[in-house]
């Protein structure tokens, strides 16, 4: 039997101690996979439950969202989590008084447009559902104070985080992160941030400026657990955000020392090879300049000849050779004598001229003349 209008107001309860002296209503169980129509009349309604709570509940869920919803705009808080929605109809981003909506626990990949309308929202529940991007309309919603995206497929951030200047708690734990984005430094107001089970390797530089993170008081396996973190390590993460200033901030020292020290060996090196080359280029001058001077110094001492006393030179050459010939074809006819001499030989056979001694028809006599000296010596 379909619940009337009239029927649903007397649902209509304010003593929840979470939303004391607002009107409530909770819808559930098999109602809840039929919603009727008439709840959408019910124009006073500030908080709508159509989350199943009980496990004999959990049987009967909403697929989809009537655009209707549209229609209750004194709704303050919309819950919707654990149904079985795909999408979101557009019509919610008319709800302009909404502070608190529930969508966790669903099949959403992406929110309708127009949903930075809701400027009046500070709570935000997207958890366990299909986002592999982040909805950047969402930090457009400057009023947050708490996001909830955990346990979906994000693989990054987008820079413009850093608009949810308000936010206090950030839960992004069980996700595909690989990196934070630079910007979320000055997400000053941050007390709770959720990142584990991510692949993140390092903070992002500043990290400690975050001084409101409650890691070193409420840690928790959730912060950060899970990750392949380098810089800072685990453990210094756990001490909070002073301990990692100090990591940071020494870590950088070093860097930069290690910088400065190559930048100084690049430029020492690249002094030396100046020097060298001016060296190089010094020592290659003077040996030019020397050979230069060296070469004008000899023209100085000699001077070239000119072609006739070139020639005056080669005849006056070739007269010394043929004088000092026949110096020498002298000389060996005095020695023949004096041997003809010392053998008692007739000075009358030795022949005194010099040109036959170096005529090649008298060989034969003067092989004689040495044979028989050679004899005569043996019988004395």
């Amino acid at each position: 039997m379909a619940l009337t209008m009239k029927s649903m107001r007397r649902l209509i309860e304010t003593e929840d101690p979470m939303y004391y002296g607002q009107k409530k209503l909770k819808i559930q169980g098999r109602d809840l996979m039929h919603l009727p129509k008439a709840v959408f009349r019910l124009i006073e309604l500030e908080v709508l439950d159509l989350s199943p709570e009980r496990e004999a509940c959990l049987d009967y869920k909403l697929s989809t969202l009537p655009a209707e919803i549209g229609k209750l705009l004194n709704l303050t808080t919309l819950l919707l989590d654990t149904n079985e929605l795909l999408e979101v109809p557009v019509e919610i981003t008319l709800l302009t008084n909404l502070e608190r909506l529930a969508l966790s626990n669903n099949h959403l990949s992406e929110l309708p447009n127009g949903i930075q309308r809701l400027q009046k929202l500070t709570s935000l529940h997207l958890a366990n559902n299909k986002f592999s991007k982040f909805p950047a309309e969402v930090c457009e919603i400057t009023c947050l104070v708490f996001l909830d995206f955990s346990d979906n497929f994000l693989r990054a951030l987008p820079s413009t985080i850093s608009k949810l200047t308000n936010l206090e708690t950030l839960l992004l734990f069980i996700n595909q992160l690989t990196k934070l984005p630079d910007t979320i430094v000055h997400m000053t107001n941050l007390r709770c941030l959720w990142l584990g089970n991510n692949h993140i390797r390092a903070l992002p530089r500043d990290f400690g400026r975050l001084a409101k993170l409650d890691w070193k008081e409420r840690y928790t396996s959730s912060t950060l657990d899970g990750n392949p973190l380098e810089n800072p390590p685990l453990e210094i993460c756990r001490m909070g955000p002073e301990a990692i200033e100090q990591f940071q901030n020494c870590t950088s020292t070093i860097g930069t020392d290690k910088q400065q020290a190559k930048e100084n060996t690049k430029a020492e090196k690249r002094s030396i090879a100046r020097l060298v080359s001016r060296d190089s280029n010094k020592s290659s001058q003077s040996s030019n300049d020397a050979e230069q001077t060296k070469s004008k110094d000899i023209h100085k001492d000699n001077p070239p000849k000119s072609l006739t006393e070139r020639r005056d030179s080669a005849e006056e050459a070739e007269g010394k050779r043929m004088n000092k010939g026949r110096l020498v074809s002298r000389d060996s006819s005095d020695s023949i004598r004096s041997n003809v001499e010392e053998m008692g030989m007739p000075k009358s056979r030795v022949q005194t001229d010099d040109s036959k001694y170096s005529s090649p028809e008298n060989e034969k006599s003067t092989n004689g003349i040495f044979s028989h000296a050679k004899s005569v010596r043996r019988t004395k």
